[in-house]
């Protein structure tokens, strides 16, 4: 099983604002429409993992439902998704270990995981192996971490990185064994 981020922060490491704003994510002219890499990587991916607050994030998007992909909601308060999306979400529980191991159990091998708190707490467990991380060329000054505190270091290896518009810079991290 693969667990991989795949997530944009500003300069100063932030993945939404101090109001819980991504709006600074479309600070960047995008001409082309690209959507960065971002459909070549859910092509890959079996399902996603997220927290509560990401997935209130994206039901208060406009338009339809932005995954194809089963999504799995990481909450300790919420027993269900709502009504119009129980074809598309559901709520899964326990340790995070234990979230793995059912998802494994039910034949996902690829695994988006998003959502600062998400994150931080798959990190703090070793759980995840690679991370693309796209830098947007602002500097917040505060908000929500991508990264948190943790017991020990853990280490990456560098694949890869690419400059998008001319802006943004996209870098590709995996787990050092």
């Amino acid at each position: 099983m693969t667990t991989i981020v795949y997530i944009a922060s500003s300069l100063d490491g932030y993945i939404a604002d101090e109001d819980g704003s991504l709006d600074w994510l479309h600070n960047i002219p995008n001409p082309g429409a690209s959507d960065f890499g971002f459909s070549d990587f859910m092509s890959e991916i079996d399902a996603l993992v997220m927290g509560r607050v990401t997935f209130e994030t994206v039901c208060g998007f406009e338009g339809a439902w932005p995954y194809s992909k089963p999504v799995f909601v990481l909450s300790n308060t919420l027993d269900r998704v709502p009504a119009e999306l129980e074809d598309k979400a559901e709520v899964i529980k326990g340790s995070l270990p234990k979230v793995l191991e059912t998802l494994h159990a039910r034949k996902y091998t690829q695994l988006y995981i998003d959502g600062g708190k998400t994150v931080q707490s798959f990190l703090s467990e070793d759980l995840i192996d690679e991370m693309i991380i796209t830098r947007v060329p602002i500097l917040l000054g505060g908000g929500a971490p991508l990264f948190g505190s943790l017991a020990a270091p853990l280490e990456f290896e560098h694949v890869n990185s690419e400059i998008l518009a001319g802006a943004l810079v996209q870098s590709h991290y995996r787990r050092k064994l």
